[in-house]
């Protein structure tokens, strides 16, 4: 960073763009610092628009400031950072601002489902239910409760942008960050990660929304070639990314490591130009992932704005082709501008970073809440569950670390827990929130015995002994590795049928990052699904088990019935011997070395097992509360945007909130699966109160992408609507013709 000024205006400066108070040592309470020099720049004016104040920044600035921008400094244990890092905050990386004109570095952090590393800047992070998890709420609610939570605590801990904003559809449940993605639908996924980044966006940071595009699995990366069809691809993956950048006005978009019918996904020109800003009219910057950048031209005219997290190909390479006349000038401008407006936008300049205490409180209260609202109940044989603690004498809770704390998922999203310490990386790390306690704190009578489940015969023997056995089982996964299978690891499957052989009201909590088999489901009573729960989850799970909260959240992915089930894209391997890129390759024409073709297309998650007539474990919808809700009078009104309405009645004991979900067959010309998500309402209703409910549903979401006239089109014909409680309980139909 070039700064020519006087030692105290530099340290000044800086201190004000890294959250850093200074005071001179002649200030004194009862005098105001003197105002900067840029206080009362032209491109300070609040009332112009973030494009002309860009612009205005972009007249004073020289080669090198611009080309700084570009590219990041490095990353803690990356490279140059060593050197670097006194500048930069201790997160994913930064990139350097402009401290004489006012503009302030982006200090990043990556903040999936909470703010990463805060244990180097000896802070504390909430630790929130994985993005998975929170999407089986349904809540647009409880996205923008999630995102504004990260981005108070971005701002405590001196970050401005964050990295989360997953969005990804899982058409491959093994894929190792399934759990850091909304689900398998794009209009359930992409309405909820916008609600998100709106939500984020609105604490002053940048919101980023990744990983761009059709990064479904995370063995072979950087190596992949991702082959789909236009059509499919608009309509699954890029429309997931549609909506979300529809809804949230990201500042940035995250470009992601694999090809995309034979271009990196960082320099595909059809993804970021063609679809990105000329399509959805993007105006945020481009970034790519760490190392997912592999040139210079080519990735620069693709539209690629900063590579991450250094300077391969975006800092004195990218100068020099600047200077040869190889990229022009007015180019260059382009990825500047783009930056310096998402600055301006996201409120980075007007509002600096003010490093600050973390409202631990707060975040608990929120993450309960969530985790609450995201637990599913999937079996509850008998009424089993919910747990009455006035006539339970005895319950064994069994369970690798139920007795001390709750699992997360690893890689880059993995947030610190409390103490002070960063995991090593991928390393398994459980939440200090306790099952065994809260369990003993809702039934303070009972007799509650914990075992690790370690040796099978002793689970048995307590569960045998108990009137109840509640088994934690946990599916650790995380980003750089994908799962061989869907079957819960270290032998917990064969556990959960030792228990429930012993004792048949035995209650299941799975603790996992993506579906799961369940061999043994048969054999147990009650089963509920509460993901990576968080800073509070066994407080929540507890409120569940014990009834003090109804379930009501839905499955946002099919759970199979074994992995044969599953698509099976046709994979071309790499030749014998031969190695993959790096993650950072200085080749121009870099290539991947195998190829995914997605076969599937348009049939991913409950559209394949529909199409397929495959029957699944749970469908994709699905989630069972306790009481019960009864739907009747379906009507359709067609328009210009087609409104369905229904009523929707409590017919059980207890109050509840149902997920009512719409779905709408397309005609049979259109070649699509049987039926997709196009709407849902989330109803709260008291014992035996009915509602009358109405879903608008957007044009969009009833037509097809015309590959031919590069547009979405709505064909004329048979629509059929239904209505019900998961894409497999629709008790409500109605055909209806729309022209």
């Amino acid at each position: 960073m070039k700064i020519s000024l006087p030692w105290r205006q530099s340290l000044t400066a800086l201190a004000i763009l890294t959250s850093i108070s200074v005071a001179s040592p002649a200030q004194s309470p009862r005098h105001k610092p003197a105002e900067p020099a840029w206080a009362h720049a032209a491109w300070m004016n609040k009332s112009l628009s973030p494009d002309e104040r860009a612009d205005l920044v972009m007249k004073q600035l020289t080669l090198d400031q611009k080309i700084d921008l570009l590219h990041g400094q490095g990353m803690p244990g990356w490279g140059k950072a060593k050197a670097n890092a006194y500048l930069g905050n201790g997160g994913a990386g930064f990139v350097l601002g402009i401290p004489e004109l006012g503009i302030p570095f982006i200090q990043m952090s990556d903040a999936a489902y909470g703010v990463r590393s805060s244990a180097m800047n000896g802070r504390y992070s909430t630790a929130l239910p994985s993005n998975l998890g929170a999407a089986a709420s349904w809540d647009t609610e409880s996205a923008c409760e999630y995102g504004a939570l990260i981005g108070r605590e971005l701002r405590a801990q001196g970050y401005n942008m964050t990295l989360g904003g997953g969005v990804n559809i899982t058409r491959e449940p093994r894929n190792g960050r399934t759990f850091e993605y909304q689900g398998e639908d794009p209009i359930l996924a992409g309405t909820l990660v916008g609600n998100r980044i709106k939500c984020e966006q609105a604490q002053h940071v940048i919101g980023d929304i990744k990983h761009f595009a059709v990064n479904d699995q995370e063995s072979g990366r950087n190596e992949v070639d991702s082959i789909i069809d236009k059509r499919s691809l608009r309509e699954t993956d890029l429309l997931a990314f549609e909506i979300g950048i529809s809804v949230g006005d990201p500042a940035a978009v995250m470009c992601s490591y694999n090809a995309i019918n034979g271009d990196y996904a960082c320099e595909n020109h059809y993804t970021l130009t063609d679809v990105l800003r000329n399509d959805w009219h993007f105006k945020g910057f481009v970034l790519s992932d760490w190392g997912g950048t592999h040139s210079v031209l080519k990735a620069s005219k693709a539209g690629l704005d900063n590579e991450q997290p250094e300077e391969n190909f975006y800092g004195d390479t990218y100068k020099k082709a600047v200077q040869d006349g190889k990229i022009s000038e007015a180019e260059l401008n382009e990825h500047v501008h783009r930056i310096l407006r998402s600055e301006f936008a996201a409120g980075l300049v007007d509002d600096p970073i003010r490093k600050s205490v973390v409202d631990v409180e707060a975040g608990f209260e929120t993450a309960q809440r969530i985790e609450e609202h995201s637990i599913v109940l999937l079996k509850n044989s008998s009424n089993l569950l919910p747990l009455d603690k006035d006539s339970i004498k005895s319950i064994a809770i069994i369970g690798d670390h139920a007795d001390m704390g709750m699992i997360s998922g690893g890689g880059s999203a993995q947030v610190d827990p409390p103490g002070g310490y960063n995991p090593v990386w991928l390393s398994h790390v459980w939440f200090p929130t306790s099952p065994l306690k809260s369990i003993i704190a809702k039934a303070p009578t009972a007799k509650v015995l914990f075992d690790s489940g370690a040796d099978t015969a002793s689970a048995a023997a307590l569960a045998k002994q108990s009137d109840v056995a509640i088994v934690f089982v946990n599916q650790w996964t995380s980003e750089g590795e994908d799962l061989k299978s869907l079957s819960l690891p270290n032998n917990q499957d064969a556990l959960i049928s030792a228990v429930a052989a012993a004792n048949p009201k035995t209650v299941v909590v799975l603790e996992t990052g993506t579906a799961v088999t369940m061999p043994w489901l048969d054999q147990v009573g009650a089963v509920t699904e509460a993901w990576y729960s968080g800073s509070k989850g066994a407080q929540a799970v507890a409120n569940v088990l014990f009834g003090d909260v109804n379930p009501s959240a839905k499955l946002p992915m099919t759970f199979p019935r074994s992995e044969a089930d599953l698509p099976h894209p046709t994979v071309v391997q790499p030749p014998p011997g031969a190695q993959g890129p790096s993650p950072v390759m200085h080749n121009e024409d870099a290539k991947a070395t195998f190829s995914v073709t997605y076969s599937e297309g348009l049939k991913v998650g409950y559209k394949w097992y529909d199409a397929e007539k495959k029957p699944v474990l749970f469908p994709f919808g699905f989630g069972l509360s306790y009481t019960t809700f009864t739907y009747s009078d379906l009507q359709v009104t067609p328009g210009s945007s087609t409104s369905v309405s229904f009523k929707i009645t409590n017919s059980g004991s207890r109050a509840g909130t149902e997920i009512a979900e719409v779905y709408a067959a397309l005609p049979a010309v259109t070649n699509e699966p049987p039926k997709r998500l196009v709407g849902w309402s989330k109803v709260k209703l008291a014992p035996g109160e009915s509602k009358t409910v109405s879903v608008a549903i957007d044009p969009k979401y009833l037509s097809v992408f015309d590959v031919a006239a590069d547009q979405w089109k709505l064909t004329p014909g048979g629509y059929t609507f239904m209505v019900g409680g998961s894409s497999q309980d629709l008790p409500l139909t109605k055909a209806i013709s729309i022209n």
